[in-house]
């Protein structure tokens, strides 16, 4: 009797094994398959979309309206209407998203992966970014931390207005 119950189980686990292996229960999300790059039409646009997100960046400079400690366009920033993120990181009131995953990358490279060439400096300031005594994130010996749930809605509200993409348009589209 005991003998035959562990069999059965052993065929459950077997059976059980191969249902999450077929069923890929546990695959690890990818980004995008390499083998599909995408079209030169998609590529164009996207470069066109940079260059349109790198003109709105430097109008919204001029109107100190934007400040980034990333050197790559910040493309939440401009798109809510402007964000001074070393002000914010400074002042630890927490980033936006982007800002706060550029940092965290950089950081993570430079102090977990020890990269030690100058790709990371076309990022961020390499000097500013590392981690507290606990593992937590830091920007010149401030915690990093993305911006409350508040403050993100209220920043998704303006980003509708900016480009008017209110409630109602939506609904009629």
């Amino acid at each position: 009797m005991r003998s035959s119950m562990r069999i059965l189980a052993a065929g459950g686990l077997v059976a059980l094994g191969y249902f999450l292996g077929a069923s890929q229960v546990f695959r690890m999300a990818q980004a995008q398959p390499e083998e599909a790059p995408p079209t030169d039409e998609s590529i164009k646009k996207i470069v066109e979309a940079h260059d349109g997100l790198k003109r709105a960046a430097s109008q919204l400079s001029l109107e100190t309206r934007y400040t980034s400690v990333t050197k790559a366009v910040n493309p939440y920033a401009v798109l809510v209407g402007g964000l001074n993120a070393k002000e914010d990181l400074e002042g630890g009131h927490g980033v936006d998203p982007e800002t706060y995953a550029a940092l965290n990358i950089a950081a993570y490279e430079l102090k977990k992966n020890r990269v030690k060439d100058d790709s990371l400096a076309d990022w961020v300031d390499t000097n500013l970014i590392g981690y507290d005594s606990d593992g937590h994130l830091t920007y010149g010996n401030k915690l990093v931390r993305i911006y409350s749930i508040s403050k993100l809605r209220k920043l998704n509200a303006q980003r509708m207005v900016v480009l008017g993409e209110t409630k109602e348009q939506k609904s009629q589209k």
